[in-house]
């Protein structure tokens, strides 16, 4: 979801403004987009620790067991019954595939929606995503999970800036990217009948360059929609480009986490 709209001319065209206003516009819109990425990813956070903690339980007599008798586990750690449910039955699937039907229904619907069906369709999927990743907490240790975060965080930090004050077109690098992005999927199916390490470490760290580079590229194309597709926009219309922006970035934290969480996270015994 690199491009929210092909069409500029959707937006209202472009119209020249004053420089005062464009610079007051462009923070305003930023911030925008950077306050609705951080209330998803907060949204995500909680729903994966309300989940973990209704799925894992340190008491084994409240484990679900299974025909035999024996307490359920994962990871090193006892399931509940609901945990089993989420994580042991085809459910689990329903769970793992649901955030990419959000997106595919964005990336049809959004410029038909309102900023409002928008914000809360962005939010709605925060929540599935949480429910989502809550599997991390299963495979990670806990302070493994939030020292990456942090990382992850300070790094998104870093090359969103950079993307947002460079002078340099990242247009080329975006291409790049993108189809570096396709062949890693691709990749990433083909070992899922592998299942070699060193390929899963090889693509843990293309993952994590390929979605620092989307971080940078993503955020100055946001600051162009703005500039020079959006024209005037109402309130509206930049609600709504702001919802994009920040699915956009959500997803390239998100992507990064995961990668940077492979290769550097304590997973559980």
């Amino acid at each position: 979801m690199q491009q929210f709209n092909p069409n500029p001319s959707a937006w209202g065209g472009t119209v020249a403004r004053p420089q005062v206003e464009v610079d007051q516009g462009l923070r305003a819109f930023m911030l925008g987009v950077y306050n609705n990425m951080v209330l998803g990813l907060a949204i995500s956070a909680l729903v994966a620790l309300g989940v973990n903690k209704f799925a894992v339980t340190a008491n084994v007599a409240e484990a679900y067991r299974n025909a035999a008798g024996q307490a359920v586990r994962m990871s090193g750690q006892y399931l509940t019954p609901f945990g089993y449910t989420l994580y042991g039955t085809p459910l689990m699937w329903v769970v793992a595939l649901a955030p990419l039907a959000f997106i595919f229904f964005f990336s049809f619907r959004m410029d038909r929606m309102s900023a409002a069906t928008a914000r809360t369709t962005f939010f709605a999927f925060a929540a599935v995503m949480g429910a989502s990743l809550s599997t991390i907490l299963l495979r990670y240790t806990g302070a493994s999970v939030v020292q990456v975060f942090f990382i992850t965080a300070a790094s998104f930090g870093a090359l969103s800036l950079y993307g947002y004050t460079t002078s340099r077109s990242l247009s080329g690098m975006g291409s790049f990217l993108l189809m570096g992005l396709i062949g890693l999927i691709i990749v990433m199916l083909v070992n899922i009948w592998l299942q070699s390490p060193a390929l899963q470490f090889a693509i843990s760290a293309l993952g994590v360059l390929i979605f620092a580079g989307l971080t940078a590229y993503d955020t100055q194309k946001l600051k162009e929609l703005y500039l020079y597709e959006l024209g005037t926009p109402d309130g509206e219309v930049a609600a709504k480009a702001s919802i994009f922006g920040a699915l956009t970035l959500y997803l390239d934290f998100i992507n990064m986490f995961q990668f940077l969480l492979a290769l550097f996270g304590n997973r559980n015994e």
